[in-house]
């Protein structure tokens, strides 16, 4: 039974608009006709029609052409306006920063990634400015158009004000008034966090259904976001910080550069060190030539016994590290993102295999569908998902 909703009580024309916009969302890029909308919304027709009107006028949708119908009057079908509310999203890391922008149904329209000069915090800020910079100018718009920024950041990120409390791959960042800066510059909501967790949330949006999710960031730092039903798990406001994880057994000796135990022991300049050491002592091994944690993923593919024994080595590391959050946490699956999703196959098997000696139920151990390119996609969703709460509120 359609609800009967009177269409001109300000109040009320603003729920329509806000749920006809909201079914439009989630049909997103097809277009949908007005008796379709009519089904989605469970309104009446002439309310459906009197929200798309007032939807078009404020620019939030945009009407198609009608296509030929073999019976009948062909019908007129609208669709998002993507650019009526263009988002940005940052990845900031000591190395890289990239900056992407996606318009509202989540099209991107700009990619750019730039490498950092230095690794000091004046110049990542700087690298931010001009790789944002150089991303309005691709996608053809003004900072005074982006209706939401999101950031990501390494380091332990205050939930509460987007302060970064602790950074150590990057000197100085903790004392950078990251949020305040965007904001002077975009004139809009401005959040920063945790690039793990961004990176968790571009996982469990790339996943159906719900669920308890633990997704790692993988490269020469550990992190790992949780997501539960949907929604980001914080804790106390550390959650996921995996890196000072103290793994069983000798570890290499500290750097002074901020790093936790198990990014010491497994991160993907810790891979190398092992592999260089075993390769001198078999210099006919493939790991004689291996330069990066890549190379010895796949010299172990390719058969190498004593790559296979290093990349056994650190997925043994790996599981009897995460294996006491398994058990407390029982996720669904682990989500392996970052540098080291691009191992494959051959570090998968090798983790799935110790964790099911190590816990009751083993999670499914997958790559991050997104690789590298997660935590970009986590801030781009989060800004979007900004705009579509306050817009729903609002509209």
């Amino acid at each position: 039974m359609k609800e009967e909703r009177p269409a001109g009580t300000p109040v009320l024309r603003r729920m329509n608009r806000a749920a006809v916009l909201d079914a439009v969302r989630r049909r997103a890029p097809e277009p949908v006709r007005l008796a379709e909308l009519t089904q989605l919304t469970e309104l009446t027709r002439p309310t459906v029609a009197q929200a798309v009107e007032d939807l078009l006028a404020a620019g939030w949708l945009r009407q198609h052409a009608p296509q030929p119908a073999t019976v009948g009057r062909p019908a007129t079908r609208f669709s998002l306006n993507g650019r009526a509310a263009p988002v940005l999203g940052l990845d900031v890391g000591p190395h890289t920063v990239t900056a992407g922008i996606a318009d509202l149904a989540g099209e991107r329209l700009a990619v750019i990634r730039r490498a950092v000069r230095h690794r000091r915090a004046r110049h990542l800020l700087e690298a931010v400015d001009e790789t944002a910079g150089e991303a309005l100018a691709t996608a053809g718009l003004a900072a005074e158009q982006i209706t939401a920024v999101t950031a990501a950041t390494p380091g332990i990120v205050e939930v509460t004000t987007g302060r970064v409390l602790f950074a150590p791959s990057v000197p100085g960042w903790s004392e950078i008034d990251l949020v305040g800066h965007l904001r002077a510059r975009f004139r809009c909501g401005v959040t920063v966090e945790n690039d793990a967790n961004l990176a968790a949330l571009a996982a469990a949006h790339q996943r159906t259904g719900s669920g308890t999710l633990l997704a790692v960031q993988w490269g020469e730092r550990l992190g790992a976001g949780v997501v539960i039903d949907g929604r980001l798990h914080r804790g106390a406001g550390q959650a996921g910080e995996i890196g000072f994880i103290r793994p069983v057994g000798d570890l290499p000796d500290a750097t002074g550069d901020g790093r936790g135990p198990l990014e010491l022991a497994i991160g993907g300049k810790a891979i190398v060190d092992l592999a260089r050491r075993r390769a001198a002592e078999h210099p006919g091994s493939r790991l004689a030539r291996a330069t990066d944690a890549a190379a010895v993923f796949a010299a172990a593919d390719g058969g190498d016994p004593i790559a296979a024994e290093v990349v056994d080595r650190v997925a043994a590391v790996f599981a009897e590290a995460i294996a006491p959050v398994v058990l407390v946490l029982s996720p669904h699956a682990i989500v392996i993102g970052g540098g080291i999703a691009r191992a494959g196959a051959v570090l998968l098997d090798a983790i799935a295999r110790h964790l099911e000696d190590l816990t009751l139920t083993p999670p499914s151990v997958e790559l991050s569908e997104l690789a590298e390119g997660s935590v970009l996609g986590g801030a781009i969703q989060m800004a979007l998902d900004e705009v579509w709460r306050d817009t729903l509120t609002a509209c």
